[in-house]
């Protein structure tokens, strides 16, 4: 198996698939090592996680080349969107987790149990297997790796055969920073390497990718009943108000069209401008498009680079043809961009589109930004939640209340008024979809809660007295019951009161 450049296409490594056996091997070898690997406990695992942090931030460079050289994407972009992110994951983490891992109280309101002390205790899963994608080759698959070490699991990743060789970058920094090789393991391969790690004996699944392989695995997962956590793409809609500022919006459109060259989850891949503004806004958008550099993203100066792959390129070709034949109208770009190579398509931008067009429909995942107006903020609602997706979304307005209540009328794991994308490394928010875009979330507090079981701990501070609701019923026991419910639900005071009254004779009865 071969990664190769995708600016290029030259050949950045080659590498041996894993087999069936390995897959279940290194899952075997994970649960081997998981146990120690949680006796450490959380204090020192933080440590190590802080040393992590050291050395990525000492090669921050040569990780953001790394990942240009084998995705695509400029240097820049793998500075702010990867390692910057899985910075931020692990400073999350150093300050938090022994917070959010440690025992919680939990009050008794009942009065029957008063008397006990109740704990919640979050124990690792085991071993969690992580299949990761392309588009983000590091700080994806690093931002789960680090939530599922902190809690105490083992991790098994299988990275995209497209992307294999930052995975094994992320490996040496784990490993340098005292991770123990088998507490974190990479198998690479195709398809039957996912497949593999799929059926082996881990306790949950960590997927990032395509609707039609994550219900496959969905499927498969239950049947055995593994938890999974799904993240399966979306088609984020931008929502541009009549006040808002055209030369910011627009300038956001493009940035969250094309930044990684539209090959993004969260990509703003349908824009809903309103129709007051909708000519000067295309335009405005179409202006910005046509000067962005595109090229090799080891170049300083580029600031779009290639698709990852020649299929994806015709992907995004069939929507925008597709889209052309039924009267969309391209303002910029709208062509792939062969004297650059055979993976590069030029930032486009489209007008007079709707919703029977694959373009306003289905995942494009490429650099293409298609317009559309709308008259009221009751259609934009409804254009924006007229989709099986729903990842992410963004409402702009001078007016933020304004803003914000339409927000809260759209369908999806997450709503920014004002910004776009960003969401993603804002490593306390939640990450994750409705619909379609998946199950479960990343990040922050819950999606650390993703990582854990939850046990209930119950103490019964009177070991040697026997309890009032064992057996030795009767029908004096049953009044005396109806007094306790009394005492605590009557609403009137007289009845509580004589319903403590008739509970009392309770404590003293015969038990068995």
């Amino acid at each position: 198996m071969r990664s190769t450049n995708p600016a290029t296409g030259e050949i950045v490594r080659e590498f041996e698939c894993a087999s069936e056996g390995d897959v279940f091997s290194a899952v075997k070898n994970a649960r081997t090592a998981q146990a120690a690997w949680a006796e450490l406990g959380v204090r020192r695992r933080i440590s190590i996680l802080r040393e992590f942090q050291t050395k990525l931030h000492t090669r921050k460079s040569q990780i953001a080349a790394a990942i240009t050289c084998e995705a695509g994407k400029s240097c820049t972009e793998a500075m702010i969107t990867e390692v910057l992110i899985v910075l931020d994951a692990a400073r999350f983490l150093i300050d938090h987790a022994f917070t959010l891992l440690r025992d919680e109280p939990l009050p008794h309101g009942n009065f029957a149990t008063k008397l006990k002390n109740g704990r919640l205790v979050r124990e690792p899963h085991g071993v969690i297997g992580i299949i990761s994608p392309w588009n983000y080759p590091f700080s994806i698959p690093a931002t789960e790796t680090l939530v599922a070490l902190v809690a105490g699991n083992a991790v098994v990743l299988k990275p995209s055969e497209l992307t294999p060789a930052i995975a094994l970058e992320l490996a040496d920094l784990l490993y340098a920073s005292g991770v123990p090789r088998d507490v974190f393991q990479v198998v690479i391969g195709e398809g039957p390497a996912g497949a593999a790690l799929v059926r082996a004996p881990i306790d949950k699944l960590v997927f990032t990718g395509s609707v039609a392989t994550g219900k496959r695995i969905a499927a498969e997962s239950a049947a055995r009943l593994l938890p999974v956590v799904l993240e399966l793409g979306g088609k984020d809609p931008m929502i541009v108000l009549e006040d808002a500022d055209i030369d910011v919006a627009s300038s956001a459109a493009v940035w969250g069209a094309f930044v990684n060259a539209g090959q993004t989850c969260l990509s703003v891949e349908r824009c809903y401008v309103h129709r007051s503004l909708y000519e000067k806004f295309a335009n405005a958008c179409a202006d910005k498009a046509k000067k962005l550099r595109v090229g090799n993203g080891m170049d300083p100066a580029t600031e779009m680079g290639p698709m990852i792959h020649e299929r994806q390129l015709r992907l995004v070709e069939e929507h925008v043809e597709e889209a052309v034949a039924r009267a969309a109208r391209v303002l910029a770009g709208g062509t792939p961009l062969p004297k650059l190579g055979p993976n590069f398509y030029a930032p486009t931008v489209l007008v007079d589109v709707n919703h029977d067009m694959r373009i306003m429909r289905e995942e494009t995942f490429g650099p293409v930004l298609p317009i559309m107006p709308f008259e009221n903020d009751d259609e934009a609602v409804h254009l924006a939640n007229d989709s099986e997706y729903g990842l992410a979304a963004c409402v702009w307005s001078r007016d933020s209340a304004r803003g914000e209540r339409l927000a809260r009328r759209i369908h999806a794991g997450t709503v920014m008024v004002n910004d776009v994308i960003s969401c993603f490394g804002i490593s306390e928010a939640p990450h994750g979809g409705v619909k379609g875009s998946g199950v479960g979330r990343t990040h922050g507090r819950f999606g650390l809660e993703e990582m854990v079981r939850l046990k209930y701990l119950d103490t019964d501070q009177m070991p040697n007295m026997k309890k009032i609701w064992w057996y030795g019923y009767g029908e004096t026991f049953r009044r005396q019951m109806e007094g306790f419910l009394d005492l605590q639900f009557a609403r009137g005071l007289t009845t509580r009161v004589r319903g403590a009254i008739r509970a009392t004779g309770s404590l003293f009865r015969k038990r068995l």
